[in-house]
């Protein structure tokens, strides 16, 4: 038997495991929230606001979420996220990518 999970129900694991997973964000007056979630292309947009913005930790916050959020969630390949600071922003990556200016890290939390 084959269960299938709407948008509403990956959204609130998606939720969860911010929550969960990087209680820090809200802790250092930061916060998280699901822009876009789209099932078909297994892809999720996260906007990180707050104490976020312009947060020197941001970048390793972001890689983090884009390394961990798809090995947990097997409905979601792709995390884009972004801190709204307008500073050049993140780009998108996918799952394991990494660029020669970047280098994937385990962010300390």
């Amino acid at each position: 038997m084959s269960t299938t999970k709407d948008v509403e129900d990956v959204k609130d694991e998606v939720s969860r495991f911010l929550q969960t997973n990087f209680p820090q964000i809200q802790m250092h007056g930061g916060n998280a929230q699901i822009q876009h979630l789209d099932l078909e292309e297994k892809e999720v947009l996260i906007q990180l606001g707050g104490a976020c913005s312009g947060c020197g930790i941001s970048p390793m916050t972001i890689q983090a979420l884009k390394s961990r959020l798809p090995q947990e969630i097997p409905e979601i390949d792709t995390v884009y996220a972004d801190t709204g600071d307008n500073s050049g922003g993140m780009t998108p990556s996918f799952a394991g990518e990494t660029t020669d200016d970047e280098e994937a890290t385990d962010a300390p939390f």
